[in-house]
């Protein structure tokens, strides 16, 4: 017998997902549309001795093939033709979801109207006949509310017994597509005749409803009371950056950072010591030794400290889209972040990139509009995430005193206004042509279901290890051979290697910096696959071994003092190098991040090298105007 196919269609914000998940648990796949970042899942069950496949498509409020959301819906119900087809409503809102449903009518696909949340629409006073809707569209209808397992029996029992092509459009709907029919034969101007489309949608549906609605007055609901607060402008900022701030501590200090700390000490001190050993005590060739502990374990290791991070963030992040709260996220924020040709949901992960451009990065997929996405992709690591962090405290300590703490906090704004003036030159001319339409949708407040955040926690953490993890693979094994060899083997001294003779190839590009000699230039090498590099390698290079990324910053002061390191800049060219290293090419993490989360190797090398020579510019410009001035 073939395996059923299931299509599960709709607008956002209407269960679907909840019911996808509940229908195929983990049974499932995730990966991407071909062309787009938009994710793609597949999800696989049983029922009654037969096999069912459940496609959950992007949610949409129409299919006019604007957006690759769209796009892609429209192609697939087209082409696919799947056996049945679902539209999630949220029986709540039954006006605006009916839009959709009555699009796929005109196109005469043959839907299984689904009332989900059917519990909200009682509280909220409204009644909808099922027989009546059925009568008045031509197709099957049934009423779920997405987390019961009842529900989930119910629809896993439809589509084991039900045959779509059974049902036809009902005359009224046949009545209306002869009417948009009719206007497109005789309206010619293509303005006038979407609107007039649209005008005879709404008509149709506002008939629909007054034959199968009933609404109660039952008053103001609790979302309602809540918005009251949450989305009254006067209050509405304070608590986003509260909100902000929660996840934010969440994230990097409470869980996400304690768990990422001890999985550096299992693997980077444990691990590490117990692998040493053991190659030693089997005798090992020294390269070999080498190669699996300081290039495949230290790198490898690099980004698997990562996961607890990325893990807790989507979890936080997952939680409060459950709730309904990241909707208000955008519609506080929107008009400010417009400005920046971004839209508001587009804060979130661009203010996790202060912690981590990792996690930022991958933030991202929360995001509706493709420009939005690729846009917050490209400017989150131009914030100071926590690993530049040490590079900027020890340059700040040694080369300005008592001025330190202002200096450092000019790097967070060189950071921050960089990311706007690139995002705001990228929505006018890379992305300029996004034609995608900002809807923007107020949910009911609800408890998230936790099934549902976990498991989109999951989906969206285990990508970072597969596809992330393989590439800092290559790289850290990369890193190592330039690192530990030159034309003449294995070499005991970094500075004989070959990343010492690129470090002084590079260290011509830093002429008119200040920090051109070879050691700065190495530094800057070793930055690309982990910022924290750039202070253990000017250690090892300038003869400094104690210096590391985790020296308290007095102690590296002390260890400093009257060193080649010290010598080897003045105050302009430390600041110089400081913003280079604040806007240079992201770590090699944050690059298969994007490689990854971009869908390929464009937006890898364009970041890259459009970062890398953003900094040379702008920091050529910050020590050249502060030598001009005397300083």
């Amino acid at each position: 017998m073939t395996t059923l196919s299931v299509a599960l269609t709709g607008n956002p914000n209407t269960g679907k997902s909840t019911i996808f998940n509940e229908l195929t648990g983990i049974r499932q796949k995730i990966g991407n549309w071909p062309g787009v970042t938009v994710d793609k899942k597949v999800g696989y069950t049983k029922h009654n001795d037969r096999a069912i496949s459940v496609m959950d498509l992007p949610g949409t409020y129409s299919i006019n093939g604007r957006s690759p959301e769209e796009r892609i819906v429209e192609n697939y119900l087209s082409g696919e033709k799947p056996d049945i087809v679902v539209d999630v409503i949220d029986s709540s809102n039954i006006e605006r979801n009916l839009f959709l449903c009555l699009q796929l009518l005109e196109r005469r696909i043959p839907v299984l109207i689904d009332l989900n949340m059917i519990d909200e629409s009682t509280r909220k006073g409204i009644k909808i006949s099922t027989s009546k809707l059925e009568k008045a569209l031509g197709m099957p209808v049934v009423e779920t509310n997405g987390r019961s397992k009842k529900s989930t029996k119910k629809l896993l029992d439809i589509f084991t017994s039900t045959v779509m092509s059974k049902y036809k459009n009902s005359a009224q709907v046949e009545e209306h597509i002869e009417n948009i029919e009719q206007l497109r034969a005789t309206i010619k101007d293509a303005d006038k005749l979407e609107e007039a489309i649209i005008e005879a949608r709404y008509a149709f549906i506002d008939k629909v409803v007054a034959q199968t609605v009933v609404r109660e007055n039952v008053g103001s609901n609790i979302t309602e009371k809540i918005d009251k607060v949450l989305a009254n402008g006067i209050v509405a900022l304070p608590l986003l950056v509260l909100a902000l701030y929660l996840v934010f501590e969440i994230t990097f200090a409470w869980i996400g950072q304690p768990i990422a700390d001890e999985l550096d000490v299992l693997i980077n001190e444990d691990f590490y010591g117990w692998a040493d050993e053991a190659l030693t005590s089997i005798g090992v060739a020294g390269w070999l030794h080498s190669l699996v502990c300081d290039g495949i374990i230290a790198g490898v290791g690099g980004v698997l400290t990562f996961v607890p991070l990325i893990f807790t963030l989507f979890f936080c992040l997952s939680f409060l889209d459950g709730t309904g709260y990241m909707a208000r996220v955008a519609f506080v924020m929107d008009p400010i972040m417009r400005k920046a040709g971004l839209s508001g949901k587009a804060l979130m992960p661009i203010i996790c990139g202060f912690g981590c451009a990792v996690p930022g990065i991958m933030g991202a997929r929360a995001l509706d509009s493709e420009k939005d996405r690729m846009i917050t992709i490209l400017v989150t690591p131009f914030m100071t995430c926590g690993a530049k962090l040490p590079v900027m405290a020890l340059f700040g300590a040694i080369f300005f005193g008592e001025n330190a703490d202002d200096v450092v906090f000019a790097m967070y704004l060189i950071g921050i206004i960089v990311a706007i003036i690139a995002s705001s030159i990228l929505s006018k001319t890379v992305f300029g042509k996004d034609d995608t339409s900002f809807v923007l949708e107020l949910p009911p407040y609800r408890i998230p279901d936790m099934k549902t955040v976990l498991l989109e926690t999951w989906d969206k953490g285990k990508g970072y290890l597969v596809k992330a993890g393989t590439i800092i693979f290559a790289m850290s094994v990369l890193i190592w051979f330039l690192s530990n060899y030159n034309l003449g083997g294995m070499v005991d001294d970094m500075s004989e290697s070959f990343l010492a003779t690129l470090g002084g190839w590079m260290s011509t590009l830093f002429v008119f910096h200040g920090f051109g000699d070879w050691e700065a230039g190495s530094a800057v090498l070793t930055g690309i696959m982990a910022k924290e590099a750039v202070i253990s390698t000017m250690g090892i290079l300038y003869g400094l071994p104690d210096l590391s990324p985790d020296t308290e910053t007095v102690e590296a002061v002390g260890i400093v003092a009257g060193s080649g390191f010290q010598a080897a800049f003045t105050a302009m060219s430390a600041l110089a190098f400081m913003v280079f290293s604040q806007l240079y090419t992201p770590c090699m993490t944050a690059l298969g991040t994007i490689k990854k989360e971009a869908g390929g190797w464009k937006w890898f090398f364009v970041s890259a090298v459009g970062n890398f020579v953003i900094a040379w510019i702008i920091s050529l410009i910050v020590y050249q105007v502060g030598i001009f001035l005397g300083f």
